[in-house]
């Protein structure tokens, strides 16, 4: 299941790393103001992890069951659940574009292209719930692959549009960081169609049904209470974010563009494990149905080890010449300084990272993943009060950030693999949490 959600994933930090490049092209202040409206995504994503998880985690569970009506239930009600958030996001996003650019945002020009990139990006993010119910539902029965190539095709779509709409090729009229952000839209109505289009012609298992779209509150509040503490955990990733990027501002735009450099690369490298993580929730879930602890211990240690395996060589690769995976996007020595410096720093948290991962994806499977979010809040925590009391000290670098951060995910490590450990053992006592 790894290798198609894998795919998919690579795919998109392509396209990723193909619109940071366009955008870099603009300047500074585009980077900058490009990647700080970016951070709003976290937040967003919060909100779709809280669906995402929920609907995988009830649908696996009702198939390791063999109780069909149940997963049907569950996908419809995820449907019901992604267009509320979907016109919420919309609403929400004009009127947080401005006063959050300019709390964020080092100078003017920097906010100016944050405000204008997230105005064309908005559309994108709202429809993102419905692309995760339905991927969701998929993910929940084993299916991967329609998911994946969809995504692969729409990320095309995107990567093609990107130097078109940013740069003006073949048109002659440039859009700028407007571009990147009509983009991506466009890119996400495409694969919304596509997903839907697939849905209601071949599959069976779990389809739309229009009787069952109507609130089923009790199953509302089901698929939130499994998924609510993983979106507590975006929330809290977009918190640090917010901090780090405020933090930083006084380094100017060069410090916030090789941060959100930076941030891809790193990104990028986190794909195979992130897609190990994403693959473990479908089969613990089944098995769990099924009453098969055995197989739920499993899956969770030949996953960390897959992933400690993949996270060791991007440790190696982001060791090797930080300075030339920055290079690749801007040619700014002051960006290249601050990404390369960030990146190698931050590599001593990969293994961390891995064993966090692959904790997260045990948890998500098992449908309890309030442990999940008390290691999050851990390390956030441990972060983000030493970097303002840092930022307020002389003689203060972005070095030190960076350091503080790789302790917190030691801590967080230490805190998630006890904790999976001790529910584990309740597992094989047929205790199921």
């Amino acid at each position: 299941m790894s290798i198609p959600v894998c795919i998919g994933m690579a795919v998109q930090v392509l396209y990723n790393l193909v619109d940071i490049y366009f955008v870099a092209q603009l300047g500074d202040a585009a980077i900058a103001g490009v990647s700080a409206a970016s951070n709003i995504m976290f937040l967003i994503l919060a909100f779709t992890q809280v669906l995402n998880v929920g609907t995988v985690a009830l649908i696996a569970r009702a198939a390791g069951a063999r109780d069909q009506p149940q997963a049907s239930l569950v996908f419809n009600q995820s449907v019901t659940v992604s267009a509320m958030m979907g016109v919420l996001v919309m609403v929400a996003g004009v009127l947080v574009a401005d006063p959050f650019m300019r709390a964020m945002g080092s100078d003017q020009a920097t906010i100016e292209a944050g405000i204008t990139f997230l105005h064309w990006f908005m559309p994108a993010l709202a429809l993102q719930f419905a692309i995760v119910s339905m991927g969701a539902a998929l993910r929940g029965i084993g299916v991967v692959n329609p998911t994946m190539l969809i995504q692969v095709l729409s990320v095309l779509l995107n990567a093609i549009l990107a130097p078109i709409l940013i740069a003006g090729w073949g048109t002659g009229k440039p859009m700028g960081v407007a571009g990147a952000g009509l983009a991506s839209t466009l890119a996400v109505i495409a694969a919304t169609l596509m997903l839907g289009w697939y849905f209601a012609r071949h599959t069976h298992y779990v389809k739309f049904r229009r009787d069952q779209l109507k609130p089923h509150w009790q199953q509302i509040r089901n698929i939130v209470q499994v998924g609510l503490p993983v979106g507590g955990e975006f929330i809290l990733t977009f918190i640090y974010m917010i901090v780090i990027f405020w933090v930083i501002k006084d380094f100017g735009a060069a410090a916030q563009a090789g941060f959100g450099i930076g941030m891809r690369v790193m990104q990028s490298f986190f794909l195979p494990v992130m897609a190990v993580s994403f693959a473990m929730p479908a089969i613990i879930g089944q098995n769990l149905g099924a009453n098969l602890g055995s197989r739920v211990r499993e899956t969770f240690y030949k996953g960390l080890w897959m992933q400690l395996g993949l996270m060791t060589v991007a440790m190696l690769v982001c060791k090797w010449h930080p300075d030339l995976l920055i290079a690749l996007f801007s040619e700014e020595s002051e960006v290249i300084h601050f990404g390369a410096e960030f990146l190698s720093i931050i590599s001593w948290n990969f293994l961390g990272m891995a064993v966090v991962f692959a904790c997260s994806g045990y948890f998500q499977g098992i449908g309890n993943t309030w442990p999940a979010l008390l290691s999050t809040a851990v390390r956030i925590t441990l972060v983000c009060v030493p970097a303002v009391f840092l930022s307020l000290r002389d003689g203060f670098t972005t070095a030190q950030l960076w350091y503080v951060s790789v302790a917190s995910v030691v801590a967080q490590m230490l805190l998630s693999y006890y904790l999976a450990q001790q529910s584990l053992k309740k597992i094989s006592r047929k205790e199921i949490v």
